[in-house]
């Protein structure tokens, strides 16, 4: 008889034949039998309490350095959405920023409290925007930001495709809604050095965004939604563009905006001058502007070094409760438990 393509044999014992099976066949028929060997490690109660105590043992030191690290950075978070709108307009701010003949001008004085070694690093923080809705994610066409006006296809980009019957070139409600705040920085007569290269991530720059593609009819029409792009520089070269088509997955998040050069002082008074063009007025958002350093794990983050103390301290919590219930009954089955 030949199962699976193997040749087999047959032994005639007691008017019954037996299949010899050999090599792949052989396998297959322990695995579809189910008698295949298994390794069936016995948990004993010993194993079961040092192995949540390593776990502890490991985890815990490793989320207080992670908190270590996390505390490490130096911030300075200052909102300026409600204190650069002019007295006069506090009642009504959507229609300062919605008014072009006003000056939006603002200076806001930021006081080091602890050394900031450079590079600081600049972001925007934007709260209760959110990025992630279906329509705003899917308003954009990668084809098109990587091949320009050679990809016609641009329905994806609805409402935002074409503006006075010619395309538009980045398209969509994502590049059409660019943030347009800008800073510059200063300390006392000195002008702090920004370095907005190399914001975006290189595989953007190098695969997403097209080095000859162009921006064309952009922030053309009648209603204009943010910022607007240099037509003579391509979008590859454009960070700031890059770093904003990387949509948020939260309604609260930051964007990289450049880096300051220069190290803060203790009690150093950083002046900021910025212009306060973005509209987060009409939604309720609010605006803030980060000075923040880094540390090996990058940015202020607790929650990863959170997370290992805990589940640190669980497992040995867990431990001892199964030490106590060994100690106490050393017949009890942990394995059932477990």
């Amino acid at each position: 008889m030949d199962v699976d393509g193997e040749s087999t044999s047959a032994v005639a014992t007691e008017a019954r034949l037996i299949p010899v099976l050999s090599g792949r066949s052989k396998a297959m028929y322990q695995f579809t039998q189910q008698s295949l060997p298994a390794c069936k490690p016995v948990l004993t109660p010993a194993w079961v309490i040092t192995t949540f105590f390593l776990v502890g043992a490991l985890f815990i030191p490793i989320g207080l350095v992670s908190l270590h690290a996390s505390h490490s950075v130096v911030e300075i978070v200052d909102r300026y959405d409600s204190e650069c709108v002019p007295d006069l307009f506090k009642s009504n701010k959507v229609e300062y920023i919605k008014d072009m003949s006003i000056h939006k001008n603002c200076s806001r004085h930021l006081k080091v409290h602890k050394h900031m070694k450079a590079p600081i690093f600049i972001y925007y923080q934007l709260d209760n925007y959110y990025q992630n809705h279906r329509r705003y994610v899917k308003s954009r066409s990668d084809r098109q930001l990587l091949h320009g006006l050679q990809h016609n296809d641009t329905s994806s980009c609805t409402p935002e495709e074409s503006s006075n019957g010619l395309p538009i070139v980045p398209c969509g409600l994502i590049a059409w809604s660019l943030f347009n705040d800008t800073y510059s920085f200063s300390r006392g007569t000195h002008k702090l050095r920004v370095n907005r290269k190399n914001i975006a991530w290189k595989s953007d720059r190098n695969h997403k965004f097209g080095k000859q593609v162009y921006p064309f009819n952009f922030q053309n029409g009648t209603l204009i939604g943010g910022g607007k792009l240099d037509p003579n520089i391509p979008l590859s070269d454009q960070e700031d563009l890059i770093v904003w088509m990387r949509t948020a997955a939260l309604p609260s998040f930051r964007k990289l905006y450049g880096r300051i050069e220069d190290d803060l002082n203790v009690d150093d008074v950083v002046v900021v001058n910025l212009l306060n063009n973005y509209n987060t007025y009409s939604f309720g958002g609010t605006k803030e502007l980060v000075l923040s350093t880094s540390s090996w794990l990058g940015g202020r983050n607790n929650f990863l070094g959170m997370a290992y103390t805990s589940v640190g301290f669980s497992s040995i919590l867990v431990a001892f409760i199964f030490l106590l219930l060994h100690v106490r009954n050393p017949s009890l089955n942990i394995r059932a438990v477990c």
